[in-house]
């Protein structure tokens, strides 16, 4: 799952606080999420640069 993550929006990549997901999840949520062995997030959306771009233009 983390090549996959590297591809998402919600992927922040960050040189003092190192690599990590921006999702708010509650605690609920973030227990259920590190506990179980997901094969694909229900939070991933593809970062896709072209797309914001075209909005832009």
């Amino acid at each position: 799952m983390a090549d996959s993550c590297e591809m998402c929006a919600h992927y922040v990549v960050d040189e003092e606080f190192g690599d990590y997901c921006s999702i708010d999840l509650d605690e609920d949520e973030m227990e259920r999420f590190l506990t179980q062995n997901v094969t694909q997030c229900h939070y991933f959306q593809l970062y896709d640069e072209y797309k914001i771009v075209n909005k832009q233009i």
